[in-house]
C-alpha cells in the first residue's frame, strides 16, 4: 500500500500546486471539495472496514474455507457471484469486505466473482437503472451480463488460485 499511497500524495500534490499557481484560491476550493468528500464518506468506510475486520475476528477460518475458500469451487464462485450481486453500496464498502474476506481465507475465484458480480449485477440499482434507462435496456444489460461474474471467478480460480 506503500507505493499507491506515494503515487497519490505526489499527484494530489502536484494538483495543490497547479491550482495555487492558477491563483483566485483554486487550490483552497479544491481542498473544501476534498473535506466536503471526506465528512460525507468517512462514516461509510469506518462502517465497511469494521464489517471487514469483524468478519476475520468472529467467522471461523475453517467455515470461511469451506464456503468461500480456494477450494469450495463453483458452490464458492456462486456465492460470491450472489454475494457481489447483493452487496450494498459502492466500492467503500465492497473493496474493503472483500480484502477481508481475502486476508481470512476466501478464494481467489470467489472474491473475482463477488467484485465482478457487485460490478456487473448491482441489484440494488436495478431500480435507478429501469427508472432511467427503463425496462428493455435494463433487461438487454443484465441478460448480456449475466454470466460474466461466474466466469470471471472460474477463470480466477483455474489460473490464478494459489491456495
Amino acid at each position: 500500500m506503500l507505493v499507491p499511497t506515494l503515487i497519490l500524495a505526489s499527484l494530489a500534490c502536484a494538483l495543490l500546486a497547479v491550482g495555487y499557481a492558477q491563483g483566485e484560491g483554486a487550490h483552497l476550493r479544491g481542498t473544501r471539495i476534498a473535506l466536503a468528500m471526506v465528512v460525507e464518506v468517512l462514516p461509510l468506510l469506518v462502517f465497511a472496514f469494521l464489517v471487514a475486520g469483524m468478519v476475520q475476528v468472529l467467522v471461523p477460518q475453517e467455515t470461511i474455507h469451506r464456503w468461500v475458500g480456494g477450494g469450495s469451487g463453483m458452490r464458492g464462485i456462486l456465492l460470491g457471484t450472489v454475494a457481489g450481486g447483493l452487496a450494498p453500496g459502492g466500492p467503500y464498502v465492497s473493496l474493503p469486505i472483500a480484502a477481508g474476506l481475502l486476508r481470512s481465507g476466501a478464494g481467489v475465484g470467489t472474491m473475482v466473482a463477488f467484485l465482478t458480480g457487485w460490478s456487473l449485477w448491482a441489484v440494488g440499482r436495478l431500480p435507478m437503472e429501469v427508472g432511467i434507462l427503463g425496462w428493455r435496456l435494463t433487461l438487454i444489460r443484465v441478460a448480456s451480463t449475466f454470466f460474466f461474474p461466474p466466469i470471471a471467478g472460474w477463470i480466477a480460480h483455474t489460473f490464478f488460485n494459489t491456495r
